[in-house]
């Protein structure tokens, strides 16, 4: 985060407002993030043609069942709503939502205890 602000002053044509409204809904977010130990999902994307063939979600398995052999709950953030129930079918439940002033989409953050590895 500190690097991404270190750039702003070299790049003062992104000053908008509404690039200062995301970035005040992210300093929101990041405040936010819950302070018991646990696996941060930052970022998990897949290639357009990609989508709906099972690639995320395979990603998202093999990256819990890791989470899940740790004994070790998981937290993330969704600025889609449409990624919510995968999510959810994952197990994770929505904490809240974070609505932005700036039209910008809500942010849903997302929780999921650890589960017992079956046998």
């Amino acid at each position: 985060m500190l690097e991404l602000l270190q750039l702003l002053p070299t790049a003062p044509f992104i000053l908008s407002a509404h690039t200062i409204n995301a970035l005040n809904l992210m300093f929101k977010v990041e405040g936010l993030h819950p302070t018991e130990p646990h696996w941060y999902l930052f970022t998990l994307g897949t290639a357009p043609e990609r989508q709906g063939q099972g690639v995320g979600s395979a990603l998202l398995r093999s990256m819990l069942a890791h989470i899940d052999e740790a004994g070790e709950p998981a937290y993330l953030e969704s600025s889609k709503e449409r990624n919510v129930p995968l999510y959810s079918r994952f197990g994770f439940e929505v904490i809240d939502e974070i609505a932005s002033k700036a039209g910008s989409p809500p942010i849903w953050r997302m929780w999921r205890e650890p589960r017992v590895p079956e046998i």
